[in-house]
Order: structure tokens, then C-alpha cells, then sequence
């Protein structure tokens, strides 16, 4: 599946969303299989799975699913794939994502990286749940599931993630 706007991988988003993924940007086995978090090095379905933020295991190519668990998709650079370091300057467009989470107003805004949080957010953060919000949406900050991040990766941030988002799922909609 590959986004015909020129996209390296579509946005998987929609009204009514409890949370939404984003991660900074395709990485190259990603961009190549036309799936996020495709590198079988990357725990992003693992942690998805034991974080019983979904029932089973998805494979990468099963993100079309993701909505009917409520979850959504998106990235910082939507037309660039690689490492944060190989990206040039200019490649994370954080006003289109201030867009697309106030459009589709999801509950929770999850980076899956501090990298992604500061480019977007314009600030240093921290992992776990930020003060800033965009618009009714609370923004909560994980550590990468990159292996190439497995230095700085604890599961801990995503427990505390999906209890959250079970929280928030739990509220009247809006």
C-alpha cells in the first residue's frame, strides 16, 4: 500500500481515533515493504501487542487494522526516508501535523521518539504524558522501538501509554 500523494507511507488517520502513532520517518526496510515499523529489529507491534493496545501480534503489512483499534498512523517527514541524522533540515513538517491533529482530533498524540516530540513541539521533552496539548489532544512522548535506539528502550513508557489511552476511551466523545 502506498500513498499516491507522494507520501512514502499513507496516513492512517480518521475521526474518532483514540490515539495516533507518529513517528519521524520512514526508514528504508519501511519505505521498501510500503508498511510502518517494518524492520524486524523494531519493536513498535511488539510493544503494541504487550502493551494489549491490540489483542494480538500484527504484522507490519496488517497497519490498515489499526484503526479498528482505535489507533492511527502518521510521520513527521512524509516525503523522505532514512535515519533522523540522514534527513535534511526542512524534512519534518510539523505545521502539517498540527493540521492533521487538530482535523482529525484524536484523543492522544503519541511520538515514538523525543527526537519527532522536539521537532514538532519545538522544545526538549521528556517520555510519558506532555503539558502541551494540540488542540483537546494530549500529547504523551515514548522511547524509540527502533533497534537502532535499543540503548534508551524501556516498555514502560507504553504501559503507561495504553493506560492512558484506555482512560481516555473510557470518557464520553467529544
Amino acid at each position: 500500500m502506498r500513498a499516491d500523494n507522494g507520501h512514502i507511507l499513507p496516513d492512517v488517520l480518521k475521526p474518532g481515533l483514540a490515539l495516533v502513532f507518529c513517528g519521524t520517518a520512514a526508514g528504508k526496510r519501511s519505505a521498501a515493504e510500503g508498511a510502518y515499523y517494518a524492520h524486524p529489529g523494531n519493536l513498535f507491534w511488539r510493544a503494541l501487542h504487550q502493551s494489549e493496545l491490540t489483542p494480538r501480534l500484527l504484522a507490519p503489512a496488517e497497519f490498515p487494522q489499526l484503526p479498528n483499534y482505535g489507533i492511527g498512523l502518521t510521520d513527521l517527514a512524509k516525503h523522505h526516508i532514512g535515519n533522523d541524522n540522514q534527513l535534511p533540515r526542512d524534512a519534518f513538517d510539523a505545521a502539517a501535523l498540527i493540521v492533521k491533529i487538530e482535523q482529525y482530533a484524536p484523543r492522544v498524540l503519541a511520538f515514538t521518539s523525543k527526537n519527532g516530540a522536539r521537532a514538532a513541539l519545538g522544545h526538549s521533552v521528556d517520555y510519558g504524558l506532555q503539558t502541551a496539548t494540540i488542540g483537546d489532544t494530549q500529547i504523551f512522548v515514548l522511547p524509540s522501538p527502533s533497534g537502532q535506539a535499543r540503548g534508551h528502550w524501556t516498555i514502560a513508557p507504553w504501559l503507561a501509554l495504553a493506560e492512558l489511552t484506555r482512560t481516555v476511551r473510557a470518557k464520553p466523545s467529544r
